[in-house]
């Protein structure tokens, strides 16, 4: 079964910086039966970016494809078939290093892409971790958990909701960046500040090791989150400045 995917067209914005990000989806909460997001809420998933382009195309009187089917199958591997599941995934990582070689692109990997799973504590045979096997590998992903102890080649952004201010402000304290979601229209200037801290354009890649230290990460709304009614989406006031 193969995990990781390159489809994605935002993270394929990172190539003309010379990078090629492999991502992991799985089913997102507890889609498959087994929950991959321990802290989600009402808000990311109505949001979620699990039915994103052609993860929501379904045919007429369906409600699911083959997308989203695969997604399922890898959830539910990981969680009865771990030991199978993590040795596909190296095999697919490795995969993706000669691939990104070959193109003459960095490869970087995303394990949690509609997930939020702690892949600095699952174990892969003898190594303490994923990063571990892959120790000179970029990994990086979003998290609405506050971590420490993180492995040097793995970079979390952390990601605020609706309710959780509490950890935002501890992820900040703990060095995050954090992600916030704009309803700001695309085109139009994500506010300059939020939370007293700088606001950097997250959407102009997906390579969040990249970005400055102690920032916001601006993200417009995509998708159903323009309409979000439950405070995920922030909605901060902007100061345009007008020519004289």
């Amino acid at each position: 079964m193969k995990l990781l995917t390159t489809g994605n067209p935002k993270i394929m914005k990172g190539e003309s910086k010379g990078y090629l990000t492999f991502i992991l989806h799985l089913a997102p909460h507890d889609l498959s039966g087994y929950q991959v997001c321990p802290k989600a809420t009402p808000g990311c998933i109505a949001g979620c970016l699990n039915l994103a382009g052609r993860g929501g195309m379904f045919k007429k009187g369906e409600n699911t494809n083959v997308i989203q089917q695969a997604r399922i199958r890898k959830t539910k591997m990981f969680f009865e078939n771990r030991e199978l599941f993590m040795a596909e995934l190296v095999k697919d990582i490795q995969r993706g290093i000669n691939y990104a070689e070959k193109k003459g692109l960095i490869p970087v990997f995303r394990l949690d892409g509609t997930s939020d799973i702690a892949w600095e504590k699952i174990r892969v045979g003898e190594y303490r971790n994923i990063m571990s096997v892959f120790p000179t590998v970029q990994f990086y992903d979003y998290t609405a958990i506050v971590r420490s102890n993180l492995p040097s080649n793995y970079h979390l952004t952390f990601s605020a909701k609706e309710n959780n201010m509490n950890d935002v402000m501890k992820a900040i304290s703990f060095g995050y960046n954090v992600a916030v979601v704009f309803g700001t229209k695309k085109g139009q200037p994500l506010p300059e500040s939020y939370l007293n801290m700088p606001v950097f354009n997250g959407d102009d890649s997906d390579l969040r090791f990249l970005d400055p230290k102690n920032v916001i990460v601006g993200l417009y709304a995509k998708g159903k989150a323009k309409k979000d009614t439950t405070g995920f989406v922030k909605h901060p006031i902007i100061n345009l400045k007008l020519a004289a």
